[in-house]
């Protein structure tokens, strides 16, 4: 088949590769874990503000990769549709449905929000972080444009009322056209973004939880004023190559906790349930503007550089 390929086609052999991996991802364990994400896989509490991927608290058992189902625990994300055009401005809709089949209207807040909409090609490419608003009767809306052609993976990250934890739901959206996949950028130190450089110390084992710093400067400088952006100075995606795997971590402590600085440095904790390569996207505010930087990561035998840092490709900030 050539480069080009038409994503109807392409569409129907990801029910059997990605219904594969799903069942890989099961068996291999939580993207995140241990004490510093168990609320992502728990009970939804937190560092202080609680939910949304923070940590604290004992490690619940543990749970498959978030993202992999579009059902969990009885609770269904529902697309009014699964096409969007590519390269148009779409009012997306949906719903989550709970047990008794009918859209949930209360859900608990999550670093300030009910519902949280992650979006990104099979390809890692094309990432957004999106606040969708409810129009009534637990339908939710927001503006969505996809850049290009392909098959987009759409999630939610939600806790609804009288869910024992915080559910993240996912499932494929499809703009039609003639597909053409990005290549998963090589592993790299620093990562470039509208003016900023955001340097990446530490990496991924597997199996076990490591520290991850991202580190903000501009024009040489570090930033040391970020601005709490959903009740945190940063909020880091990570997605498996492969199957997307999802995981949505915080930062170890929170603003006005009295011991968290607002930069330069911003530090994680993560467990790599499997080797291979991951996507990692920091979402900082600076300036009254949301930004995000992307960075490749291997887990295993092949890591980001460990001499002098790499300048990343300049990705392009999305809007909120």
């Amino acid at each position: 088949m050539n480069s080009a390929t038409k994503v109807g086609a392409y569409a129907l052999g990801l029910a059997v590769v990605f219904g594969g991996a799903a069942g890989i991802g099961k068996a291999a364990g939580p993207v995140g874990g241990t004490a510093e994400m168990a609320s992502h896989e728990g009970d939804g509490g937190g560092h202080g503000s609680g939910g949304h991927g923070s940590g604290g608290g004992a490690a619940a058992a543990p749970h498959a990769p978030g993202g992999l189902q579009v059902s969990e625990d009885g609770y269904t994300l529902t697309p009014r549709s699964t096409t969007v055009a590519p390269g148009e401005k779409t009012d997306f809709r949906f719903t989550i449905n709970g047990p008794d089949g009918k859209p949930v209207t209360g859900f608990k807040l999550l670093h300030g929000k009910r519902v949280h909409l992650i979006i990104a090609q099979r390809d890692l490419s094309g990432f957004q972080h999106l606040h969708p608003t409810e129009i009534g009767g637990g339908v939710w809306t927001v503006p969505v444009e996809l850049p290009e052609p392909g098959v987009y993976r759409f999630f939610t990250d939600v806790q609804p009322d009288g869910a024992p934890r915080q559910l993240t739901l996912g499932t494929d959206i499809f703009a039609p056209g003639d597909l053409r996949s990005t290549p998963l950028p090589e592993p790299e130190r620093v990562a470039k973004v509208d003016g900023y450089e955001v340097e990446l110390t530490g990496g991924l084992t597997p199996g076990r939880s490591t520290e991850l710093t991202l580190t903000v400067s501009k024009d040489g400088r570090p930033v040391t004023d970020l601005e709490p952006y959903l009740e945190a100075y940063g909020h880091l995606v990570a997605l498996r190559q492969g199957d997307l795997a999802y995981l949505h971590v915080h930062p170890d402590g929170e603003p006005g906790d009295g011991e968290t600085k607002p930069g330069p440095g911003i530090t994680f904790f993560a467990e790599a349930p499997s080797s291979g390569a991951y996507r990692l996207y920091l979402d900082f505010k600076h300036g009254g503007k949301v930004r995000t930087a992307e960075f490749t990561v291997h887990a295993g035998a092949a890591g980001v550089p460990a001499e002098e840092p790499v300048q990343g490709h300049d990705d392009q900030p999305h809007t909120h």
